[in-house]
């Protein structure tokens, strides 16, 4: 390694150069903990590892995120990212872009990087129609992983989801004492797996409440959340209950292009309650994940799978919460 290199990664570790050099070059006398910081400090500043270090893995850990669009995956990153680094960790952010890196890429360039678990938010094991190989390719290197919100089953990995049928109850529930007969459903593609949870409980609500449910599909996108809406305003609904906050605020804009008003003539209820809903106009009435608690816990599963203690394969299950504000109301009559 150069001096000029040398002399970078001993300024970002807080250490003498003769110190990384020791490291560098597998001699005694340095701490664990100043090894560990200067094998991370050469991975975050993008230096190859001495063949003879490869082994080891970093202290880095894969944050995978769909997208950032959304307010949801940026305010996970944040509570996630803040328990790695408590712990000592490196967060590496990847984020999935339409026509760009793939999650299968995405987690090559990790396994390149030696990092030492991966914490996915949203991804593919989440839609039953995707490819999951990339997911046993991880089983089969023993990499540590968790998956937040509900996936596919027999992937094998621990998981921590919001309770998507408690959502809905307490959603439903909400326009149903509002004396809303006729409700809509917009939820994501048909193949994922936290909709059809949803879906399946929705039905459930509404077969016991006597009420009539039509659901559309859509892209978790405001313009997906529009187009759906629309539809189920022809179709006669009064009220709107949507998979995400950004379909959420679609549905409003369907309604308004309709001539109609948010929540005299149709009530819209969203999912996440990501940071902003209360700017909304009107303010959303949303279920709130519990971000902090579900963050927190996907960490520290993680780290005790990275320091060998088993962790129950099993999904560990949030309670959300209905945040009524002010884009619900009665029913019109």
């Amino acid at each position: 390694m150069t001096q000029r290199r040398l002399a970078e990664v001993a300024a970002k570790v807080g250490v003498s150069e003769a110190t990384v050099s020791r490291v560098l070059n597998g001699k005694p006398g340095v701490s664990d903990a100043t090894r560990s910081a200067v094998l991370t400090a050469l991975d975050v500043l993008g230096y190859e590892r001495p063949t003879q270090l490869r082994g080891e893995r970093a202290r880095l850990v894969g944050l995978v995120l769909p997208e950032l669009q959304n307010p949801i995956f940026p305010a996970f990153a944040d509570v996630i990212g803040n328990a790695l680094a408590q712990r000592g960790f490196t967060p590496v952010l990847c984020t999935r872009t339409a026509g760009g890196v793939t999650e299968a890429d995405y987690l090559e360039l990790l396994f390149e990087q030696h990092v030492s678990g991966v914490v996915f938010a949203g991804g593919q094991y989440a839609q039953a129609d995707a490819s999951h190989e990339h997911y046993r390719q991880m089983t089969r290197r023993k990499l540590p992983a968790v998956l937040v919100n509900a996936a596919i089953d027999d992937l094998g990995f621990p998981r921590v989801s919001c309770d998507d049928a408690v959502a809905v109850e307490q959603a439903f529930g909400h326009l149903v004492a509002l004396g809303h007969v006729r409700i809509g459903a917009v939820l994501g593609p048909t193949d994922h797996m936290p909709s059809r949870r949803k879906l399946t409980a929705l039905a459930a609500c509404a077969s016991a409440a006597g009420v009539e449910l039509f659901e559309e599909h859509a892209m978790f996108s405001l313009e997906g959340g529009q187009a759906a809406t629309t539809r189920l305003l022809h179709r006669g609904v009064t009220a709107v209950l949507c998979a995400s906050d950004p379909l959420a605020l679609g549905a409003v804009r369907a309604v308004r292009r309709q001539g109609l008003n948010v929540p005299r003539d149709v009530s819209v209820v969203g999912y996440d309650d990501s940071p902003l809903m209360t700017c909304t106009e009107p303010p959303l009435t949303t279920v709130r994940q519990p971000i902090e608690a579900m963050g927190r816990a996907a960490v520290e599963l993680l780290a005790n799978q990275i320091a060998g203690t088993p962790v129950p394969d099993e999904e560990l299950l949030f309670e959300p919460e209905l945040v009524v504000r002010s884009s619900t109301a009665p029913a019109p009559r």
